[in-house]
């Protein structure tokens, strides 16, 4: 709202002038506190709140005498919160994987983007990633260690209710999600965004449910994989959705994936349609198991 007011007054005394001068100001400031006022009034009537502050902190902790360094989000509130926590990519934990967790704050969850390879670290080729990421595929102990430490390192914080807690991870982090759902019982639920299918720890019916966003088109994801990870799933009768977005290769929630795709010659490509599905999903996901 804008209001003009026009002032005839020409006054010929220079002490008049200074007078004028402090009561329009003063009358300015007066009519200020009054928008805002009637703004939040506007907004309390309409049943909204405004949006809490985003904090973001660098989580250090110690595990088998290495540094880790994982990205906590979450809003500066003193309410207990449910927690999200992120599992990167293959690249480690880099400002993509920060930035989902600063999305998932916005939502009003406690989010930890963990740090899997210590002093938080992240590569930008894919041969410095396989290095990195070859042991979690092939050791479940390693990986769970590594998950347990950043889970463990939320305690400090009063707003993260890790009694409900659920894992989202993409592509590497998308498989080692699944492997934590396979070895912790007490998590709320597990998403996981074009992420690798059989991994090395087979499904066990502890009912934590999933929900699998696979991109159709994902050659890294074959169909016999698909098949194969389906058939495990319904034979130990795991809660789980598995959801195939046409058009969609691997990474395809990652903007700097198409980039990444040309340089490197993979087969990688942002997918906007995909991504914003994908995340709507996880969303309706969330409201089904917070509860």
């Amino acid at each position: 709202m804008f209001l003009k007011i026009k002032i005839l007054i020409k006054p010929t005394n220079p002490h008049m002038k200074i007078s004028l001068s402090i009561i329009l100001f003063a009358f300015t400031l007066s009519l200020s506190s009054c928008f805002k006022k009637s703004e939040k009034v506007m907004l309390e009537e309409i049943g909204e709140k405004a949006p809490v502050p985003v904090k973001t902190e660098v989580v250090e902790y110690q595990l088998n005498g290495k540094t880790y360094k994982s990205f906590a989000a979450f809003q500066n509130t003193d309410e207990k919160k449910p927690v999200v926590i992120v599992i990167p990519e293959w690249w480690g934990l880099n400002d993509y994987a920060k930035s989902r967790a600063k999305k998932l704050a916005d939502l009003g969850y406690f989010a930890l983007a963990v740090d899997f390879y210590g002093d938080g670290q992240f590569v930008e080729t894919p041969d410095e990633a396989t290095t990195l990421s070859a042991p979690f595929y092939t050791n479940s102990k390693l990986a769970k260690e590594t998950f347990d430490a950043a889970k463990n390192s939320l305690s400090k914080f009063p707003s993260a209710d890790t009694t409900q807690t659920a894992v989202i991870g993409y592509c590497f982090g998308g498989a080692q999600a699944l492997n934590m759902a396979r070895q912790e019982a007490d998590l709320k639920g597990v998403v996981s965004f074009h992420g690798n299918l059989m991994t090395c720890v087979k499904p066990s019916n502890n009912d934590v449910p999933y929900l699998v966003l696979n991109g159709e088109d994902d050659s890294y994801v074959p169909q016999k994989e698909r098949d194969a990870f389906k058939k495990q799933m319904d034979s130990a009768q795991i809660d789980y959705q598995f959801v195939n977005y046409p058009g969609a290769v691997h990474s395809f929630t990652n903007p700097n994936s198409t980039a990444v795709g040309k340089k490197y010659n993979m087969k990688v490509a942002y997918n906007k349609e995909a991504d914003e599905k994908s995340w709507t999903a996880m969303k309706d996901f969330f409201d089904k198991i917070f509860k």
